[in-house]
């Protein structure tokens, strides 16, 4: 069972492979288990916190640039143990690296409470899936299972996370994005407190 892996230099953690949407550029959609990132990334079972634990202490957290929550799933559905997570490991290791999660920013709408006064102090920067500048744009792509209240979340979670966040950051795939459409989600994120990043598509 894969909890932890390395990509681009960082450690990246695999607590779930629960996830609300289906987004059309989504390598778990296309038969892969992990593609560049990692051999399988696909859970028999959802790891405990304390496994989890148990696997972070066992590296050298310290040599990583960063700690990504991120894996095959959406790790907000993990939002509890990953707060959980990052207190215990700031316990044990007092120069930590920062913590980054990379989310769809539906976690209020998972949980059913804002969580986002709970993120200060614990998580260095937010990677927000945008993936359209409008709420027709975004179902299209990430086919969310609430529809346009899931836009609605992402964005009310993006703004309030920008208040206990130090670095938040909204993300699109390029899988053929006009300039204007950059541009207009550029400008949607800066709206937020939020800035744009443009992914690389990646098909395999």
């Amino acid at each position: 069972m894969t909890i932890t892996y390395e990509y681009g230099g960082g450690l990246y953690v695999n607590l779930t492979n629960r996830c609300d949407c289906r987004c059309v550029f989504c390598l778990r959609h296309n038969g892969n288990k992990g593609s560049i990132y990692a051999d399988d990334l696909w859970l028999e079972r959802e790891p405990t916190r304390e496994e989890a634990l148990a696997d972070l202490l066992a590296r050298d957290l310290k040599s990583y640039p960063e700690i990504v929550f991120c894996g095959f799933g959406e790790p907000a559905f993990r939002m509890d143990d990953i707060l959980w997570l990052s207190d215990k490991m700031r316990e044990s290791i007092p120069e930590l690296p920062p913590i980054r999660i990379n989310t769809n920013g539906h976690a209020n709408l998972i949980l059913g409470r804002d969580v986002t006064p709970e993120l200060r102090g614990r998580i260095d920067a937010l990677s927000i899936s945008l993936n359209g500048s409008t709420p027709e744009k975004y179902i299209a792509e990430t086919c969310p299972k609430d529809g346009e209240k899931a836009w609605e979340a992402m964005l009310d979670f993006t703004r309030r996370a920008a208040k206990y966040v130090p670095r938040v950051v909204m993300t699109v795939v390029d899988n053929g994005l006009s300039e204007e459409e950059i541009a207009a989600c550029s400008k949607l994120a800066q709206s937020l407190g939020a800035t744009l990043r443009v992914r690389q598509y990646i098909s395999e």
